[in-house]
Parts: structure tokens; C-alpha cells; sequence
């Protein structure tokens, strides 16, 4: 025992005054090594945790939105380029991308405490969650829509008139972003209707659900 505390007291001597007890070139050296390990390995937990596989590797995404995606055009179409969740929910940009993670963390409390552990609670939840998701899409700027659509390299005349005409007159000029007309295009919409007062879909807004879209449209 009195062997153990003279180890830890030395230990402590060196570690609170390195810089007393090393030399300069071992401190360098062991300060660099340190980065380069903790850096390689932050990034690699982060690539990790940016994958699909990661994000319905719990029940609640696999069972539920994840089943729902599988469904429409981003998941199954002619051209074979498919959007994982990372593209939809996280931005590319690593400051942007660093925020939203720390964001995405309260939701490990929501997987261990069980909030919507169940479809019936998933659903329970659903508006919620959905109206939390438009509202920091609608902040950004639909920053992860931008992940792969991008309006310079829009061409409106190839566009059918109707979606030429929408994106003209509202996305070209900032009146909107694409969250404020893209809603369910890849989790179905929760049914606001006698909760959301005047809640509807501009007709000229309204498009058919994600079942009824033609693969490939």
C-alpha cells in the first residue's frame, strides 16, 4: 500500500509540473502525438456517427421514418442517387455539421428514456417532432436541402411549368425556402388538422403523397 501511494504521489509531481521533470523536445513530441490520436479519433466517431447505418441502428428511426423513406423517390429512383438520412439532417459544412451534432446529442436521452419507443408513441410525438425539424430548416435557409439541390444549378425551363413558375416566384426571390413547400416529401405528414388553426396545403402547393409518386418521378 505504501508502495502504491509513493507511485501516485510521483506521478502527480510529474503531471501537475511536466515541464519541470521532462525535457522540452518529449513534451513537444508528446503533445503532438496526443493530437494527432485524439483528432483522428474524434473524426472518425464523427464519420461513424454520419452514416445511415448509424442513424437506424435504434428501433425508432428503423421502424418507423426510415420505413416511410424507403417508400418515395429519395430512397428508389431511374437515376440510382439515393439520399441517406446524414444528406436530409445533417449539413457538410464541418462547423455547421459540428452544431447540429451537439444539437442531435438530447436525442440519445429520447432513445434511453424511451419517448417514442413504440408506434404509438411515435405518432403520440410525431407533430412535435416534425414542426421542431421545419423550424430549424425553415432558420437555416434549408441548408440541408442545399446539400444536394442547388438553385444556381437549377434549370428552370427543363422543370415542368408548374414547379418553373413556384420556384420563380417565391424560391428565386427569398420569399420562401424549400421547407416551406417540400413537407413530406420523405416521412409522411402528421395530420394537423383541429390542432394547427387554418392548417392546409396550398393547392397549387399540393402534390400526392409518397405512395402515389411514379418510381423514378
Amino acid at each position: 500500500m505504501g508502495g502504491l501511494k509513493r507511485y501516485l504521489r510521483a506521478f502527480w509531481r510529474i503531471a501537475s509540473r511536466p515541464s519541470a521533470h521532462l525535457p522540452l523536445g518529449l513534451l513537444t513530441l508528446g503533445g503532438f502525438l496526443f493530437g494527432v490520436i485524439f483528432w483522428g479519433g474524434f473524426n472518425t466517431a464523427l464519420e461513424v456517427t454520419n452514416t445511415e447505418e448509424f442513424c437506424i441502428s435504434c428501433h425508432e428511426m428503423r421502424d418507423n421514418v426510415y420505413q416511410e423513406l424507403t417508400q418515395t423517390v429519395h430512397f428508389t429512383n431511374r437515376t440510382g442517387v439515393r439520399a441517406t438520412c446524414p444528406d436530409c439532417h445533417v449539413p457538410h459544412d464541418w462547423t455547421d455539421k459540428i452544431a447540429r451534432k451537439m444539437q442531435a446529442s438530447k436525442e440519445v436521452w429520447g432513445h434511453l428514456f424511451g419517448t417514442i419507443s413504440t408506434p404509438a408513441k411515435f405518432q403520440e410525438h410525431r407533430l412535435a417532432l416534425a414542426k421542431h425539424e421545419w423550424a430549424r430548416l425553415k432558420a437555416n435557409d434549408s441548408l440541408e436541402c442545399r446539400n444536394c439541390h442547388s438553385t444556381e444549378a437549377m434549370d428552370l425551363v427543363a422543370q415542368n411549368s408548374r414547379a418553373e413558375r413556384i420556384h420563380q416566384e417565391y424560391l428565386f426571390s427569398g420569399e420562401r425556402t424549400c421547407i416551406d413547400c417540400h413537407k413530406g416529401i420523405a416521412h409522411r405528414l402528421p395530420d394537423m388538422t383541429g390542432i394547427e388553426p387554418g392548417w392546409k396545403v396550398d393547392e397549387e402547393l399540393r402534390g400526392p403523397a409518397p405512395e402515389e409518386r411514379p418510381a423514378g418521378s
